[in-house]
């Protein structure tokens, strides 16, 4: 089945609704009355429409009993994620397990993981044809305006919830004292969204549960904060580039480039993935070794094959394959590896993560503000430079001329012995989405 973008925004807004429809019934359900369990207003709770667009990417080419154990993985990822990242970031939960036998944390417990598996397997494997089918049958310009016209609906929704629980209103009350008639409009909009969404969420998610509020510091990077993971996530693309390249001199025997972009030796999954792993298993950094290590296995699993699958749709290459090792899925992942992963969690908590983060909160704060802000430019450049040296060398595997600018620039300055230099082991997908 050939899915676009066209079809998965598409997909993220039909499920998005049908997510809203179900809490809104089990809230109903329990509460005795009607709770609209949306961001603000609208009809659209898009955990679930991030679910199951993530489940339909990053399990491409998995079918039967694999397909549902990655449905139930994914789900509890997904939960377990949104759960810490509401609490990290807003000091909030929005839903408590705990109850439950089999838990975790409150965050995920076993029958829901296995009820969310049961209906992303079904909804990969029957709705989503059935809805595509559907959105075909849309005039294409039609379809498009209604698009763009939900997702200007959801972002507006999801900002006013930032808005509403981030406290951001408190600063439009400052700018209202300059007597700009814009800005005073502003003040009491945003006010007004926030007393709306006060009332709108307590209603709706009436176990939230207050987490600690995280006092501000003079220590630059404190914590596991913005600040904190954007640093390490050039450390670990750094450090995971040249150990990469270090294990394919001692196994193959040749030093070969191992970065994922054109500028410099930086490995964007490693950086990815010390980055994630930080900001998610901060709080159980203090665990036992085991618990570390089978999370970090599980982890990287996902993590990796997620990846294989969203670089081979997006630039139509596939950057490893593991098809020659044994107890490999599809060639994307294999079990020594994920070994690996989890290894590399253990001693990352254990040993490098407290080195490298008392480091950084050395760093002075102004400094690292204005570090951290050019590399995060730098790499944006590099990101979309690599993508484009990328795009143009499947066009020439495809007989593509240069019909523009950027194309014979990228002929000039990246042609084919170069991109092969730098992704040695990049394999062009000709029947990619």
């Amino acid at each position: 089945m050939s899915q676009n973008i066209y079809h998965i925004l598409w997909l993220f807004i039909t499920y998005s609704f049908l997510g809203w429809i179900t809490e809104t019934i089990i809230a109903a359900a329990k509460q005795k009355r009607f709770v609209n369990r949306g961001l603000i207003d609208g009809p659209f709770c898009v955990l679930y429409g991030f679910a199951t667009v993530l489940m339909t990417i990053g399990l491409k080419g998995t079918y039967g009993i694999w397909l549902f154990i990655g449905c139930c993985i994914y789900a509890a990822l997904i939960e377990w994620i949104a759960g810490h990242l509401i609490e990290h970031f807003f000091h909030e939960r929005w839903w408590n397990h705990s109850n439950v036998r089999w838990n975790l944390d409150g965050y995920i417990c076993l029958p829901y993981t296995v009820i969310w598996g049961l209906v992303g397997f079904f909804c990969i494997r029957r709705i989503n044809t059935l809805l595509i089918n559907l959105y075909d049958l849309l005039p294409a310009f039609f379809g498009i305006i209604i698009i763009l016209l939900l997702i200007f609906i959801i972002v507006w929704d999801a900002l006013a919830s930032y808005i509403l629980i981030t406290k951001k209103s408190g600063r439009l009350d400052r700018w209202e004292a300059a007597n700009n008639r814009f800005v005073h409009i502003a003040a009491h909009l945003g006010n007004w969204i926030s007393e709306r969404a006060v009332r709108r969420i307590q209603k709706a998610y009436n176990s939230m549960d207050k987490s600690a509020q995280v006092e501000a510091t003079e220590t630059f990077a404190e914590g596991c904060g913005f600040y904190k993971v954007v640093m390490l996530f050039f450390i670990g693309a750094f450090l995971g580039d040249i150990v990469e390249t270090i294990f394919c001199r001692i196994t193959a025997g040749v030093w070969m480039s191992r970065s994922s972009v054109i500028w410099g030796p930086f490995s964007i999954v490693w950086g990815l993935a010390i980055s994630m792993v930080t900001l998610l298993l901060y709080k159980y950094r203090n665990h036992s070794d085991r618990f570390l290590f089978l999370t970090g296995t599980l982890l990287g699993g996902v993590y990796e094959y997620f990846c294989s699958v969203f670089t081979e749709i997006i630039f139509g290459t596939v950057f490893w394959d593991y098809s020659d090792i044994p107890f490999n899925l599809a060639g994307r992942i294999n079990l020594l590896f994920c070994f690996f992963w989890g290894f590399a969690a253990v001693i990352w908590f254990k040993h490098i993560y407290p080195v490298l983060s008392r480091l950084i909160e050395k760093i002075p704060v102004i400094a690292g503000k204005i570090v951290t802000w050019l590399l995060i430019i730098f790499m944006c450049c590099n990101i979309i430079m690599s993508s484009l040296a990328l795009t143009r060398y499947n066009q020439r595997q495809q007989n593509i001329e240069d019909n523009s600018y950027w194309q014979t620039w990228m002929d000039n300055h990246y042609n084919d012995s170069k991109i092969e230099r730098i992704y040695p082991n990049a394999i062009t997908v000709k029947t990619s989405a």
